[in-house]
Formats: structure tokens, sequence, C-alpha cells
């Protein structure tokens, strides 16, 4: 059943990929962002953000009917990740953004506004992130002191998708000590609308263009019934949103090198030099089937992971694995590709160009590389 169900899920992002991402790449980013989210919600897509009980996809027993199965999030965000990244994006802020309610929320709260998430009426975002503060949560200095029956935040977030366009942003926030304490019952999460007075984004450019950029909170208030889980709960809060989602970057990594490999094989076939076509050269040839293996490899871990996450494991080496190893090896596949193009591959305008400054970021967002080490070398030692 669950098989049907997730090539369903993966036959769906197909078509709207298709039908779609030509005329999405086209637009600038706030349209082309505001386009592709009316697209997806359209198809039902923005349905696997949200748990079944809210609103959500039926999920035919990938997970339960309270929280979202990570085997479709992958199967849907590799393939919007093959045509689109904009789309791919779009999809995961979704669920990236509101995951701290579904975990956190209060039954009113998920009631309100889950539903309204997985019909992509309403954009949601996740602020973590702060200058001074990126892998290290502990690091995080956005304080939320309470005003009477509320809460007052102060701080800056930055490098956050959705920045401007997002109709509500979960927010890690200080609570008590002081930055570099490590977190641990210091961090809360809040829900904060984006039309609270006082909340400010700022948007900047990234090498893959989507909405992202720093948002401000100067002296933003809300009620004490947006908070998300406990007081001093908020790290947690956040490690199981990255938990739930960061096996879905590898996916989309996927996604992004399968287009390279394709886009590779098709101009290897048809480029004659010296006689005959570029694939007939052996150095070449050898070229595709590394990229190929390794990107059969990288598909296993990613299923390996999820199914295990779906299960409700521990699961921490299995994400990390895939998380490492899917997003280095798009950047290796994707640059290849750019290498079998030559000189095009490095035009503006030409598929694989774009899709080599698509794959940077996976590196470094949701817990970079060289933090995916650090989980698997912790883990393989416990």
């Amino acid at each position: 059943m669950s098989a049907a169900a997730l090539e369903a899920f993966r036959a769906r992002a197909r078509r709207v990929g298709e039908q779609h991402a030509t005329e999405i790449d086209a637009l600038d980013e706030t349209a082309g962002a505001r386009r592709a989210l009316e697209v997806l919600a359209a198809a039902g897509l923005t349905k696997v953000c949200v748990p079944e009980q809210w609103g959500g996809a039926h999920l035919d027993g990938l997970a339960s009917r309270k929280d979202v199965s990570c085997r479709a999030l992958c199967a849907v965000r590799s393939e919007l990740a093959r045509h689109s990244a904009m789309l791919d994006v779009m999809l995961v802020m979704q669920g990236l953004g509101s995951y701290a309610i579904t975990i956190g929320g209060s039954e009113a709260l998920r009631g309100e506004l889950l539903p309204r998430v997985a019909r992509g009426e309403l954009v949601a975002a996740f602020a973590l992130t702060e200058p001074g503060a990126g892998s290290d949560l502990g690091l995080v200095a956005t304080r939320a002191e309470r005003v009477g029956a509320r809460w007052k935040l102060t701080g800056h977030k930055t490098f956050i998708s959705n920045a401007g366009v997002a109709g509500l942003y979960t927010v890690l926030a200080r609570t008590s000590g002081e930055p570099g304490d490590g977190g641990k019952a210091s961090l809360t999460m809040f829900c904060v609308p984006a039309s609270t007075p006082g909340l400010v984004p700022e948007r900047f450019e990234v090498t893959s263009p989507h909405p992202i950029g720093d948002v401000r909170f100067e002296g933003v208030e809300v009620d004490d019934a947006q908070r998300l889980g406990d007081v001093g709960s908020g790290l947690d809060t956040a490690l199981a949103v990255l938990g739930r989602f960061r096996v879905s970057v590898a996916a989309a990594a996927n996604g992004f090198a399968r287009r390279a490999l394709e886009e590779s094989i098709a101009h290897l076939k048809s480029r004659v030099q010296f006689g005959k076509p570029l694939a007939a050269q052996q150095g070449l040839g050898f070229d595709l089937a590394e990229m190929d293996m390794r990107l059969r490899a990288a598909e296993l871990l990613v299923d390996e992971a999820a199914a295990a996450v779906d299960r409700g494991q521990r699961a921490v080496l299995e994400v990390a694995r895939a998380k490492l190893f899917a997003t280095e090896n798009a950047s290796y596949v994707c640059d290849r590709a750019v290498q079998h193009f030559g000189g095009l591959g490095v035009k503006r305008g030409v598929l694989v160009e774009r899709l080599w400054r698509d794959v940077r970021a996976l590196r470094i967002y949701e817990g970079a590389s060289e933090v995916q080490k650090l989980l698997m070398a912790r883990e393989l030692t416990r």
C-alpha cells in the first residue's frame, strides 16, 4: 500500500513540474514563490507538509495521522527539485515553518493554522538562524521576555527562507540564560504572525534565487497562546523539526543530481567532437558510470533514512549519513555535468549552470556537512 501511495505522490509532483516549472522559473523571486505555492496547493501537494489529522494528505499507512510522512515528503521533493528549485523550496517551507506548531502548539492553534498551511493559504517560515548562531543554537540571542500575559521578542534572525512572503514565522527565542549556555531549558519556540507590529523582514539575494533574508523583531509582542511547547523546550522542538525534515534535503539533492545526469547523458550523446559523439569517449563514459552509481547509492541512503524516521526510530546516524552523502554527491554530479557541457556549462540560462548553483547551499543549511560528520562520529562511538 505504501509503495503505491509514494508513487502517486511522485506522479503528482512530476505533473506539476512538467506543467509549471518553466513558467515559474521565468518570474521574479516573489512572483515565482507565490505562483509556485499556488500550483502546489492546487495539486494537493502542500498537504504532505501537514499531518492528516489537521488537513494534511491521506498517507495510506506511511505515517500516523498525527505526523508528517518523511517518505512522502522525500518522494515529492526529489521530483520537484528535478524540475524547479523554487517549487521545491516553497513546498518544504510549508512543513519546515509549521511543524513546530504540529508538535508544540495547542489544539486550538493547530486547528486554526495547520489546515490553512495545508491548503497553501498561509505561507510558513522557520526562524532559527542568527548572525551569531548557525550550527550552534545555544548561541541564539533573540530574546523573549514576559510582559504580563504576553511575550515581547527582540532580536535579529538571518537566512530565513520566505522572509517578506510568509504569513507566520515559527521563532526560536531565548527565555532565560545567556548565549553560549547550550540552549537546554533556556530557549522557547513561538508562532509569530507576520502582521505583528515590530516584525521587519529585509530581503537579500543568494546564488539560487528564492525569497530569503533577515527578519528583525523590534519589540514584537505575542500572546502566551502563541508559545509552542513548554517554556524552555525550544531547543528540543527545533531539533525535532530538523530531525523530521533534514532527510528531505538529501532527497532534493538527489532530484537536482538526477536532472544533471539526464542532461549530461543527452548532451554527450548528441555533441560530436573528433568525428564521434562525446559519449563514445571512454573517459566521459566512465564519468557517467560514476555519476549513476553514486546517485543510486544516495537514493538508497535516503530511502533507508526516511523509512527509519517514519517508523519512529531515533535514526540520527541514518539521517546524517543520507544528508551528508546525497548533498556532497549532488555537488559532484552537477559539477561534472557543467564540465561535460564545456563553455556552455557556465553560461547563465543553461540548465546545468543553474543546477550547479541550486545544489551548493544544500551542503550548508539544516546542518552543514561538517555537522553531519560530527553527528555520525558521535553515534558510531556511543
